[in-house]
C-alpha cells in the first residue's frame, strides 16, 4: 500500500484572498446555475475527491472514459464528470471563455475555462458505461430526461465549497480525512459505503471486515443523489448515529460523503474506490452487486452479482486499494448470531428479511424484530416510514378530454372526505389552468409544464400526509414518469387510465372541442391532431362506457384499500 495516503491530495481552490478578488471579478461572467447532481460534482472537484481530474472532462477526457475508462492521459477514471447544459446556454459561449458556476442561491462557488464544447452520443454513454441504452436505469433516464444537450469542458478554479447546514460536524474533505487518520496513526483503514440505514447484518459484517484486515473502519455513507425511491439521507444519517454507539469509538468513525450516485455497478464500484483512495482509505468493501440499480426492463438485474467485485479486483493494484469482498451475512436461529451464508451447514434455521420485506413491515406497520435492526434504527425509520394508512397519496388520473375523468376525481374527492382523516385536494385541469398555469397555452411544452407543475403540487401535498386527485389529459408517458417519480419519493402514486375510447369522447363532447379540432380550429388537440401514449401498467383502468361514476369511484376506493392506503386506521 502507498505509504503517502496522509500526505494532503491537490485541491482547486485558490487561497482566501484571491478568491475575494475573483469572486468580484466572476460576477461580471455569463453564469450557469448548478443542477443538485452537478454541484456534488463540483463539490468533489474542488476538494480533491475526483483527483486526478483537474476540472469537467473535455472531449477527448471523456471519450476515453467512456470507451475505456481512461482519461486521455491514460490514467484510470471510469465515470465521466460532465457539464451538462442547455443549447441555449452553449450557444451563448465561446471556447476559451470563462464562466461562473452558481449554487441555486446565486453564490458563485468556481469559475470554469470553457475548453470543450461537444453534443455527446447519450446512447453510446448510456450502453458503454451502465451496460444498457435502457431507461428503467436511473442514470440512463437521467441522461435522456434530465440532462442538458450539450456538454461542456475545461478546468475549474475554485473560490468556495457549496454550503451545508445538516450535519456540519459529519462532513470531511479528503484532506481533513487524511488528516484526522494521520492524527489517530491509522495506517490501514477500511471503508464501508452504504445509501441504506444500517441494520444489525451491516454491522456484523463491517466489524468482520476491520477485523479480517486488521484495520480502522471508517462507515462513510452517500449523501448526495442516490436512487429515486432511496430514504433521504436526513433520516439516513439519524439511522447511523443511532447505530454508531454500537462500534468501540477509538477503532471507527463515520464521515458523509455528498457524492452524487450513478448506479452503474462495477464501473461505479471502481470510482467509489478511487474516490475512497483520495480520502485516504487503504481497504474497500465491496458488496454484492454493488451499487447497482435493481432490474432493467425485461425484469431482470442490470448487472451480475459479483460483476463489481471482478472489475474491483482487475484494476485494484492500479487503484492502490484492496477490495474486502462483502460477505452475504444471514442470521442464525439456532446459534442466534450473524455468519457468512457461505459458511453454514446445511439444517440450520437460517432467517433473513430483505429490502422489499422490511419496506412492506414498515408499511403495514408490522413488527420487526430486535435479531435484524436495532430498535433505535427502526423508531427513526417509522418517525419517516409512518403506515401506509397514514401516509400521503396521489391518485393520478389520465385520459382523453372528455373521457370523464373529472367526474370520476370529483367523486373520489367526496367519498375520501367522506372518510375523513387526511386532507384531501381535487388538481382538476380545468382548476389548475385557471389558477397555476393561466399564462400557459396548449403547446407540446406548455401541456407538458402544466403536468409538471401539478406533479409538484401534488408532491407536495404527499410529502406533508395529504391525498392529492390529479385530473389532467397528460397524454406523454414520459411526463408521467417524471411526475410518479417525484411523487414516490414521499408517498404511493396511483396511476388510473380512463380508458374511455375516442370515439366516446367525441360523441360526449359537452365543450365542442373535438369539432374544433376536427375543423382545424384547435391545433395539437390529444387524440385527434396529437399522440396520446396509452400508459402500459397503470395501477387501474377503467371503462366508463357501460358503468356509471358511483361504481367507477368505488373501484379507485377498493384499489386504494387493497394497497393499503386505506383502511380502518385511516
Amino acid at each position: 500500500m502507498s505509504i503517502n495516503q496522509h500526505a494532503p491530495i491537490p485541491e482547486l481552490y485558490v487561497s482566501y484572498d484571491s478568491a475575494q478578488k475573483l469572486k468580484v471579478e466572476a460576477g461580471d461572467l455569463p453564469s450557469w446555475d448548478l443542477t443538485p447532481r452537478q454541484l456534488c460534482d463540483l463539490e468533489l472537484l474542488m476538494n480533491g475527491g475526483f483527483s486526478p481530474l483537474k476540472g469537467f472532462l473535455t472531449e477527448d477526457d471523456y471519450n476515453g472514459v467512456v470507451e475505456n475508462m481512461r482519461l486521455a492521459d491514460g490514467s484510470l477514471w471510469p465515470i465521466p464528470i460532465t457539464l451538462d447544459v442547455s443549447q441555449e446556454f452553449a450557444d451563448s459561449i465561446e471556447i476559451d471563455q470563462d464562466i461562473a458556476l452558481r449554487d441555486p442561491e446565486g453564490v458563485i462557488l468556481a469559475i470554469m475555462s470553457i475548453s470543450d464544447r461537444w453534443t455527446p452520443d447519450k446512447s453510446r454513454e448510456a450502453e458503454t458505461v451502465f451496460g444498457a441504452d435502457d431507461i428503467a436505469h436511473p442514470a440512463v433516464n437521467y441522461l435522456h430526461h434530465h440532462a442538458g444537450p450539450v456538454y461542456l469542458g475545461g478546468p475549474v478554479t475554485g473560490i468556495q465549497a457549496p454550503m451545508h447546514y445538516d450535519f456540519r460536524a459529519r462532513r470531511d474533505t479528503p484532506n481533513e480525512l487524511r488528516a484526522y487518520f494521520r492524527k489517530l496513526g491509522w495506517r490501514k483503514v477500511v471503508a464501508f459505503q452504504t445509501r441504506n440505514p444500517l441494520h444489525r447484518a451491516h454491522q456484523e459484517l463491517t466489524f468482520r471486515a476491520a477485523k479480517e484486515s486488521q484495520a480502522n473502519l471508517l462507515i462513510h455513507p452517500i449523501v448526495g443523489m442516490t436512487k429515486p425511491g432511496d430514504i433521504d439521507h436526513f433520516t439516513r444519517v439519524r439511522c447511523y448515529e443511532a447505530v454508531l454507539d454500537q462500534y468501540p469509538a477509538a477503532t471507527t468513525t463515520m464521515s458523509l460523503l455528498n457524492l452524487a450516485m450513478r448506479m452503474a455497478g462495477p464501473r461505479e464500484a471502481v470510482w467509489h474506490g478511487l474516490i475512497r483512495k483520495n480520502h485516504g482509505v487503504t481497504h474497500f468493501i465491496v458488496g454484492r452487486d454493488h451499487a447497482g440499480p435493481g432490474k432493467n426492463s425485461k425484469g431482470e438485474d442490470f448487472y451480475g452479482p459479483y460483476d463489481a467485485q471482478e472489475l474491483f479486483k482487475q484494476y485494484e493494484e492500479e487503484m492502490g486499494i484492496e477490495m474486502v469482498p462483502f460477505k452475504h451475512m444471514v442470521y442464525v436461529q439456532d446459534r442466534a448470531q450473524y455468519e457468512p451464508a457461505d459458511e453454514i451447514e446445511e439444517g440450520v434455521t437460517v432467517l433473513n428479511i430483505s429490502g422489499t420485506e422490511l419496506r412492506r413491515r414498515l408499511a403495514e406497520g408490522l413488527e420487526i424484530p430486535e435479531w435484524f435492526s436495532f430498535p433505535d434504527v427502526v423508531k427513526e425509520l417509522r418517525r419517516t416510514r409512518p403506515p401506509r394508512s397514514r401516509q400521503g397519496f396521489t391518485v393520478f388520473f389520465t385520459g382523453f378530454s372528455g373521457s370523464g375523468k373529472s367526474t370520476i376525481a370529483n367523486a373520489l374527492m367526496i367519498k375520501l372526505m367522506e372518510m375523513g382523516g387526511r386532507p384531501t385536494t381535487l388538481l382538476d385541469g380545468d382548476i389548475v389552468r385557471k389558477n397555476l398555469s393561466s399564462e400557459l397555452g396548449f403547446s407540446k411544452e406548455h401541456r407538458d409544464l402544466n403536468i409538471r407543475r401539478i406533479g409538484y403540487v401534488a408532491s407536495e401535498i404527499t410529502k406533508n400526509g395529504g391525498i392529492a386527485i390529479c385530473a389532467p389529459i397528460a397524454p406523454y408517458a414520459t411526463t408521467r414518469r417524471a411526475v410518479r417519480e417525484e411523487i414516490e419519493q414521499y408517498g404511493a402514486f396511483v396511476e388510473v387510465h380512463v380508458a374511455t375510447s375516442i370515439e366516446e369522447c367525441e360523441r360526449r363532447d359537452r365543450k365542442g372541442l373535438y369539432k374544433l379540432a376536427r375543423e382545424g380550429k384547435i391545433k395539437e388537440f390529444t387524440g385527434i391532431s396529437d399522440p396520446y401514449d396509452v400508459p402500459e401498467n397503470p395501477e387501474l383502468s377503467l371503462d366508463t362506457e357501460t358503468v356509471d361514476v358511483d361504481y367507477c369511484a368505488q373501484q379507485v376506493l377498493l384499489k386504494l384499500e387493497s394497497m393499503g392506503l386505506i383502511g380502518a386506521e385511516s
